[in-house]
Formats: C-alpha cells, structure tokens, sequence
C-alpha cells in the first residue's frame, strides 16, 4: 500500500489587512504554533501543510491553482481566524478540485474574562468569521466537511483524521486502474454500472483485460518463483491439502501482482464464468492480494473491487481490517438471527480472528480443479458492510452497521473464509432497509472503519450516502429516498 504521508493537506488560515500588520503577524504566529502541534499528531494519516495567511482574493485564488496543480496535495483545510470577506473566496472556490475541511475553532481555548478587550475581540473572532466563511460554501453549493470545536480536542482531531483518511482514498482513486478480467457475470444487474461515468465522476479507470493475458504471464512464471514464494509464506498459514494446488494459486498470484504493477492498477475483478487457460479459479491468489492492500471484486464487480481498494487505504495503519464480501445466507432463529457472509472463496484475511488455514477442495462451480483457499472465521466485533450501485443517474452509497458475532459451531463441511453478523437496527429491518435501497449483495466489510469515513468519502464525491443503523425507520427512509431521487 502506499505511504499515507505523501498525501498533503493544505492548511489555509483567512483574514484580511483591515486590522494592521501587528494583527496579521499574531494570525500566522498562531496558525504556525497549530500546524507545528499538527504535525506530531498520530490520529493525522497525511502531511499537514501550512500556507501563508490568505487575505485577498489574488492571494487566494493562487493557493487554489497551486493546490490544484499538485498531485500531492488531497485536500485544504480552511479556517478563519479573524473575520475575511467571503467575497474574496469566490474565485479560489470557484475553480477548486480538492476537498474541503472547514475547520470552525479558535487559538484559545478560554475567554481572558480579566483582560479581554477589543483588540483581542478583533483578533479571535472566528466565530464570526467562519459563519461568513461558511455562508459562501453555502451560496456557492460547494461540498465541504464542517468541523468545529477547539483545535486541541481529541474528538476533533479525530474527525479531522477521519477526513483526510477519505481524501486520501479519493487521491489513490483518481490515479489508480481497475483490471478487470474478462467482463460481468452473465446476467447480473447490481454489477453492471456506467464505466464512463464513473471516470468522469470519481476519476476511476475502469477497463478490461482478456483472462489470456493472464494465462500468458502465469505460464511464465517458473516452478522455482513458485516454490521460494511458498517457502516465504508457509509458516503464516496452517496448511493441508495438495502442495501442487497451493503452487498454482501462488502462480496466479505472482502473475496478478506482475499485472497489477504494469498497469498502475489498484483494484481487480475475476469471473468464474471466464477461466479459459486457468486451472482453477483465482482464490488464495485474491485474498493474498487483497491482503497486500489490492481492492477485489467477484463477478466482474467493479464498483465493489475500487471500494475495497478505497477502504483498504483508509484504513491503513487501524487496527482491524476490510474485505469483499458477499451475504450468502441467514439464520432466523427466533432471538439469534444472524447473516451469514462468505464467498466462494475470495475474503481478506486482514478480517480473521484466530488461525487461518490453507485449504484445497473441490469448490462446486466453475468446473475447474480444486481451488487453494484461506479458510478462517472473522474476528468478532462492530464493523460495517457497505456498497455501491449505479442508479442510472447517479450512484449511491449504502452502510449498515453490524456486529459480528463468533460462529457458534463448527462447520467442518464449509471450507470458505466466513462471517456472521447481526446488523442494526434488527435483521428485518436491516434487509428490507437494504433492499428498499437497491444495495447489492457484494459489499464491503470492514471492521477498521465505521460509517463516517464512507460518509466523508461519499460527499466529496457526490455520491448520495444512505446509512442503516440503530435509528433507522422504514417510513422515514422511504422518505429519504424519495427527496433524495428529487434532488437528485
């Protein structure tokens, strides 16, 4: 995965020459104390970067054409410290292409009750500023995370954290490919979506590659690359069934990753409908991937391979971890249901809880010999399922909050990686919630992450967010979705 302090974060402070130098120097001498105490925040994933004081609109608009002419720079963080016309901001804003944090705080914590006069009024008058600051992102319809609260709070750096975590994944998103091997599962709706679209909207390369072009490099890859891989990963895993199986997982592997390098790709998709030239459908050769920081996605599911790439980078350096996923089937026991998630044998490991075991068995579809697989049960906890679909005219996000539980018996017949969870606010209102919104059965789990970094990540997007939780009412969702088609 990629280092998450290349991603930079433009601190930018406003104010304006009405209030004198003396002034001025006391508004860069503080945003320098916050950036340098910034800077050794462990809760901060990217690089903190603070820009001289913006305080008219040339000033302004050329810190925005910078920033935009920056790879580097995932997003700006805006606060300000004296009161700065927002009119001055029409023309930074205005061609703006990075995310935005509206950080709503001020340098001290306390009023001085004893000392306080209007010089320090004029000074610290955040809360004056960033209502007019505020109301221009408003006029201007401009997508913007609003954090406020004092600059030294856990809870607002956490958010902060939490923001520049989702900025980053939208960075890695407009530089990255998905590689898509072969095309959709034959007819399958939920998979389908507009690969045009998506480039334009969320800057994701969404093209195909013959499963030849696999097969080509996999017949490359020598017995000997094969066997010095195994020996690397043999004491990670309990191991049993066929060594020679294992090895041709490890080919397909090693033949993937050569792939995924030379095309700058992220995320990839694999179809079991199209395995021409392969021996076996790619199982353990997927979940390694991922494991490695690579987004999946089963049945040629673009959409859902990209999210997991998005998520497996937000995440990154948390503890727990995230996954293609898949609900297989429920258990409605009165008072214990619960959703059983799997797939054929493509989950992350980065979920397990306890020991993961290399398995090779016949897998029932497909037609191909016995795949290689990791088989595990995934650590029990609060985690998140999460999807998007192609509406057609735009897409939407959906998450659930769910716990997952420990599997309370064996199943010694089921050799697949496996989860079961019970989602918020009950299983019925879960699935009719889920359902009602149109989400897929592919989603993402993860249990790193909670609703808000989707949330952050879905709004600089544009991309509508629907979130199932304890709170969720049936009637009021409708609603929601019904307002929502018309804003959209």
């Amino acid at each position: 995965m990629k280092d998450l302090k290349k991603y930079e974060f433009w601190f930018i402070v406003g104010s304006q020459d009405l209030y004198g130098e003396e002034a001025l120097k006391q508004v860069a001498s503080n945003a320098k104390v916050m950036a340098e105490d910034f800077a050794k925040e462990q809760l901060f994933p990217g690089t903190l970067i603070l820009k001289p004081v913006a305080k008219s609109p040339v000033e302004i608009r050329r810190l925005f054409e910078e920033a935009n002419a920056s790879p580097s720079c995932a997003g700006i963080i805006t606060w300000m410290h004296t009161f700065s016309p927002s009119k001055m901001w029409i023309g930074g804003l205005g061609i703006n292409k990075k995310p935005i944090l509206h950080l709503h705080t001020q340098f001290n914590r306390d009023i001085p009750w004893s000392t306080i006069d209007m010089d320090f009024m004029n000074l610290n008058q955040a809360a004056h500023g960033d209502r007019e600051h505020g109301y221009i992102y408003a006029r201007m319809r401009l997508p913007r995370k609003v954090i406020a609260g004092h600059w030294q709070e856990k809870e607002v750096r956490r958010r902060m954290g939490v923001w520049m975590r989702a900025a980053s994944a939208r960075s890695d998103g407009m530089e990255s490919v998905v590689l898509r091997l072969g095309d959709n599962m034959r007819e399958v709706a939920v998979t389908e979506g507009d690969k045009v679209e998506a480039q334009i909207k969320l800057g994701w390369q969404v093209n195909t590659w013959a499963v030849g072009d696999l097969v080509a490099k996999y017949n490359k890859v020598s017995d000997a690359a094969a066997e010095a891989l195994f020996n690397k990963i043999e004491s990670k895993y309990e191991i049993s069934g066929d060594k020679n199986s294992i090895l041709e997982q490890i080919k397909i592997e090693i033949a993937l990753k050569e792939m995924l390098v030379e095309e700058h790709a992220g995320a990839f998709t694999t179809n079991f409908q199209d395995l021409h030239g392969l021996t076996q459908l790619p199982g353990l050769a997927c979940q390694r991937l991922m494991e490695q920081g690579y987004g999946f996605g089963g049945e040629g599911d673009w959409k859902q391979s990209m999210l997991v790439r998005a998520a497996k980078l937000m995440s990154q350096g948390l503890t727990g971890g995230s996954s293609f996923m898949e609900d297989y089937t429920y258990h409605l026991e009165p008072g214990k249901e619960a959703v059983l998630g799997a797939h054929m044998l493509e989950i992350c490991p980065s979920i397990a809880g306890g020991k993961v075991k290399i398995d090779v068995q016949p897998l029932g579809i497909g037609g191909k010999a016995p795949p290689a697989r990791l088989v595990f049960d995934a650590a029990p906890g609060k985690a998140v399922i999460a999807t998007l679909v192609d509406l057609g005219n735009r897409m939407r996000m959906i998450v659930n909050d769910i716990e997952s539980i420990k599997i309370p018996f064996d199943m010694p017949r089921l050799p697949v990686a496996r989860v079961l969870w019970r989602p918020e606010p009950s299983i019925r209102e879960a699935a009719e919630a889920w359902i009602i919104s149109g989400g897929a059965h592919h989603s993402v789990y993860s249990s790193s992450l909670d609703a808000e970094y989707f949330r952050d990540w879905a709004e600089m997007m544009d991309v509508e967010f629907i979130h199932i939780n304890k709170n969720t009412d049936l009637n009021n969702l409708k609603n929601e979705l019904r307002w929502n088609e018309a804003a959209y």
